[in-house]
């Protein structure tokens, strides 16, 4: 049980500053309500309305997410092969360069197709 002790100490004074963070910002925080503030709406703020359909993303935000997503996981398929470089030998070298040459040909179709230019 005394390997414990230190877990239990750090979650106790985590409990501790939450509950403490809580009681002050209650106590001590401002209370100016008004009529947009008491409505049933998340950032008090006046909603502006909506489209029939809801606000439409544009074609270039599913390009950036997708476009995360490809070299995102090209970071985490590389970092293991560095790792284990010695022991993989002449097969983890080709595939790892089959790997990248994959990935460098959706970098230039993204490339060309002007993914790349935050405007």
């Amino acid at each position: 049980m005394e390997l414990y002790t230190p877990i239990f100490v750090l979650g106790g004074i985590g409990a501790a500053f939450v509950a403490v963070s809580l009681v002050v910002g209650a106590l001590l925080g401002p209370k100016r309500y008004n009529r947009a503030k008491m409505q049933a709406y998340e950032c008090g703020i006046e909603p502006t309305p909506q489209p029939a359909g809801g606000g439409r993303f544009t074609v270039k935000y599913y390009m950036t997410a997708m476009m995360f997503i490809v070299f995102d996981i090209e970071i985490i398929f590389l970092i293991p092969w560095a790792v284990h470089f010695d022991a993989l030998g002449w097969f983890g070298l080709i595939a790892i360069v089959l790997f990248l040459v994959n990935v460098s040909i959706a970098y230039a179709y993204e490339w060309r197709r002007g993914g790349l230019e935050w405007d």
